[in-house]
């Protein structure tokens, strides 16, 4: 094995506990995301070269406890956010149950190319920014880099390494319903493993 590259979901936010729609990027942590912050602090690798971070609030934060413990300045790397689904402006004042049935209608629809509102990103959007990561940033990284970001993002990691594809209405569809049935709490932590150069497996580390 040449690297292995740490991928960690942020711990629970306020959205994830149910909470009121904020703009995505300033959704907090809850109470219990900051205790799985400080427990991940203890259990990532010891000695990281770099650590890389959502720019959203809820994985710089997931990231504080370790990055401060390891005195190793944070790094935020806009392609590791969040899938931008819908623009905060058209689901304000909902909580997560009124929320739930805009998004399953996106999912069912399956349009990759289709944004719902100017601050949102397609599908298609998302699953290329994934790509740009994979092949422009991710053969830069130092072995033991870890990274702080989203489920959904590690989702597609794991998606485009079986060598799925994200262009067909079908496709979208597919990915749903795979990146749902993944073990992927808040607090979950995957290791990239390149196992010859460009050859990458996604294992479970803990969750």
């Amino acid at each position: 094995m040449l690297r292995s590259i740490y991928l960690v979901r942020h711990g629970e936010s306020v959205s994830n506990a149910g909470g009121i729609t904020m703009p995505h990027a300033l959704i907090p942590l809850t109470e219990a995301g900051r205790k799985q912050a400080g427990a991940l602090s203890a259990r990532l690798p010891a000695r990281p070269p770099r650590i890389l971070a959502s720019p959203f609030i809820r994985a710089l934060d997931t990231a504080e406890p370790y990055a401060k413990r390891m005195q190793v300045k944070i790094e935020q790397e806009p392609l590791l956010q969040e899938f931008d689904m819908v623009d905060p402006v058209l689901i304000a004042g909902m909580d997560q149950a009124q929320r739930r049935p805009i998004a399953d209608a996106f999912w069912k629809e399956g349009d990759p190319t289709k944004q719902m509102g100017e601050q949102a990103e397609s599908f298609g959007q998302f699953a290329s920014r994934v790509s740009v990561f994979m092949a422009d940033r991710l053969p830069l990284l130092p072995d033991g880099t870890v990274c702080f970001g989203h489920g959904i993002w590690i989702g597609m990691v794991a998606w485009k390494l079986l060598g799925f594809g994200v262009d067909t209405s079908e496709d979208m569809r597919r990915f749903r319903r795979f990146q749902t049935g993944l073990p992927l709490p808040n607090g979950a932590v995957y290791a990239l493993e390149e196992l010859a150069p460009a050859q990458w497996l996604l294992r479970n580390r803990f969750v």
